[in-house]
């Protein structure tokens, strides 16, 4: 096996990760700086690799930093190693940034569509619609023609009473009778209740 070969200082090996979280744990902020310098650029890293925007990476990585100040007192050393603890929190943070990003998107998306949604069905009030006349209609069938000529008048033309009798050549009390049991037949064909 080849040994390696340094040019120049043969490199330190680095902080021991696990000892400086205890220490940050118990809020030690030199032992915090030195983590954070032993690990800023592999959490940026992890974050940048989901984010891929280097203005949230950086704002995610200083919150996963901050985090880890946090929950340094959660770290099990038996569960995996400072650093693998350390950049699963930074891999979730970034995560979560995405799915909230998406979710916002999401929500604008849904609530534009909303916006250009009509307050109501068209189709169905048509449909609606169409089906209520065709039911006045045959209702309006089932009158004496006296009465249906005297309702036309009254509701459809908009004539007085007085206007319909001149114009049927009726009296006054014909005409209104006509009208009372037009309109209580029209009611019960419709199935309105009073």
């Amino acid at each position: 096996m080849k040994e390696a070969v340094f040019i120049g200082r043969k490199p330190s090996p680095g902080p021991d990760l696990q000892q400086l979280l205890r220490e940050v744990a118990l809020g030690d902020h030199e032992a915090f700086a030195a983590l954070y310098d032993a690990v800023a650029g592999s959490v940026l890293g992890v974050v940048r690799a989901v984010l891929r925007d280097q203005a949230q990476s950086e704002e995610v990585a200083q919150d996963v930093l901050v985090e880890v100040w946090r929950t340094a007192p959660r770290y099990r050393a038996e569960r995996g190693s400072a650093i693998n603890w350390i950049l699963t929190v930074a891999h979730q943070r970034a995560v979560d940034r995405v799915r909230s990003a998406e979710a916002a998107a999401a929500r604008d998306t849904k609530a534009a569509l909303l916006e250009r949604t009509p307050a109501y069905d068209e189709v169905t009030e048509q449909v609606e619609t169409r089906l209520e006349q065709e039911q006045v209609r045959r209702c309006l069938r089932t009158l004496t023609e006296l009465q249906r000529q005297s309702v036309t008048l009254a509701y459809y033309q908009g004539l007085t009473y007085r206007q319909v009798a001149e114009a049927l050549s009726l009296p006054l009390g014909t005409v209104k009778t006509r009208l009372r049991d037009g309109l209580i037949r029209l009611r019960d064909c419709l199935g309105v209740t009073a």
